[in-house]
């Protein structure tokens, strides 16, 4: 009774650790190896039962020695590393589990003199591992087919890099959504569900609360608990992980490290694919300054404010040379009241880096304007430039949806209203935005892809 519970739990461990598509190809194998090593025991008399019981416990196995699994099973609780085929690492420990048993059950008749027995247990445990062993070639070869897939559609199509091994450097729902719609388009693009990998990052936090990422993803690795900068804002954390998993991309979702200029420069240096814009394109664009002026240089039409009219020759790095980002700051309160009174009140001071409707102050007058500059110094990051920009009062806050790639080629995906907002952070977001004329919204879209 001992050695079937444990052929079970065997069984049930192995099981539980693999993708879902792979349980109902793979469970046959493990009721096969289970049986086989079960029925060995039946004819066994209740002398070597016990000899045997106490070979399994001990691990010493008479006539037998079992090797190891061929990978382990799924999942990095330590953090050191993870399985990469977590469905042939679980058949090959219900095999091995299976054969050890069978094994000590052959031993065991032996000792009790029964040659006919072990032979038939012998080959039974043999027709069982035979069995696994076909079951696992399967698995292989499909996985060959996805790589075969992946590089034959990525040379269709005029790519020039194929990425299978995803890391996605974040959680909760972001991870969760790529995941879902990446699995979608596989199976929608290439018939193939389960070519690519994923692996992701999962502090004890989302461990304990058993995150929806963490079963969707192949492999996961744990990485500190508490303040983002320690696990997916941490762009060391995120390329060390990246590099020890051997990805072929990271994916940083949104928030927490997916707009730091670092990530994708250290992930270039050690040949890794970023999911998302440039470096160059990411410090321009996440600079409230430099956007401005870089849209102005497209010729987007921008509302009055301390660099209105200031267009650019983007220097060799896709940056904004120097000297005209510094003529769209102001320096004091005294500059923001002369830009203020050029423009005309009521304006917005604020600060070109940081967020999260820090950094930013509505000013109807010139006293106002010397109470809050330095407030809005304050609460930005240290050393953030600053600005001033006319208030549009009664307007909505519209959002283009913009893809582009590294040729050059951009599309508009429609546009989302975030008008509702308190202290000037969004709330929630409407999409498409309806409120605005078809025509306006399509002038828009060609603005911002411009």
């Amino acid at each position: 009774l001992k050695c079937t519970q444990l052929v079970c739990w065997v069984a049930a461990r192995a099981l539980r650790s693999m993708p879902a598509m792979s349980k109902m190809r793979n469970s046959a194998a493990a009721c096969v190896a289970g049986a086989a090593a079960v029925e060995s025991l039946c004819g066994v008399p209740v002398g070597p039962q016990a000899l045997l019981g106490f070979a399994l416990a001990t691990g010493s196995t008479p006539g037998l020695s079992a090797q190891p699994p061929r990978q382990p099973l799924r999942g990095a609780g330590t953090g050191a590393g993870a399985s990469q085929d977590g469905a042939a690492g679980a058949l090959a420990a219900v095999g091995v589990a299976a054969t050890a048993v069978a094994g000590a059950a052959v031993g065991a008749a032996a000792v009790a003199g029964s040659t006919r027995g072990a032979r038939q247990a012998a080959r039974r445990s043999k027709k069982a591992a035979r069995f696994v062993s076909t079951l696992e070639q399967p698995a292989a070869a499909e996985a060959k087919l996805g790589i075969e897939v992946l590089e034959r559609y990525v040379k269709e199509k005029g790519g020039n890099r194929v990425l299978k091994r995803i890391l996605i450097a974040n959680n909760g729902m972001a991870a969760t959504k790529a995941i879902i719609s990446m699995k979608q388009w596989a199976y929608l693009e290439l018939g193939l569900e389960n070519i690519l990998e994923f692996i992701v990052m999962a502090t004890r936090d989302d461990l304990d609360a058993n995150a929806e990422f963490i079963r969707l993803a192949d492999t996961f690795i744990e990485v500190p608990s508490g303040k983002n900068i320690f696990n997916y804002a941490n762009v060391d954390l995120i390329c060390e992980t990246a590099k020890a998993q051997k990805v072929d991309a990271v994916w940083p979702g949104w928030g927490h490290a997916s707009e730091n200029p670092e990530l994708p420069k250290k992930l270039k240096a050690l040949d890794i694919a970023f999911i998302g814009p440039t470096s160059n394109v990411m410090s321009v664009l996440g600079d409230k300054i430099a956007a401005n002026i870089l849209a102005q240089t497209a010729g987007v039409p921008s509302i009055p404010w301390s660099g209105d009219g200031l267009t650019a020759n983007l220097t060799d790095e896709g940056t904004i040379p120097d000297e005209t980002f510094k003529k769209g700051c102001v320096f004091t309160a005294e500059d923001a009241i002369d830009c203020a009174e050029r423009i005309g009140y009521p304006v917005m001071v604020k600060a070109s880096e940081g967020g999260g409707g820090k950094g930013i102050r509505m000013c109807t007058s010139k006293e106002e304007i010397e109470a809050n500059f330095s407030q809005v110094q304050a609460e930005a990051p240290p050393g953030s430039p600053v600005f001033v920009m006319q208030l549009c009062t009664g307007a909505r806050h519209i959002e283009v949806q913009i893809m582009g790639d590294m040729h050059g080629n951009a599309v508009a995906l429609s546009g989302r209203d975030c008008s509702t907002q308190r202290r000037f952070q969004k709330i929630f977001e409407e999409g498409p935005p309806s409120i605005v004329p078809k025509d306006t919204f399509t002038e828009m879209e060609r603005a911002a892809q411009r």
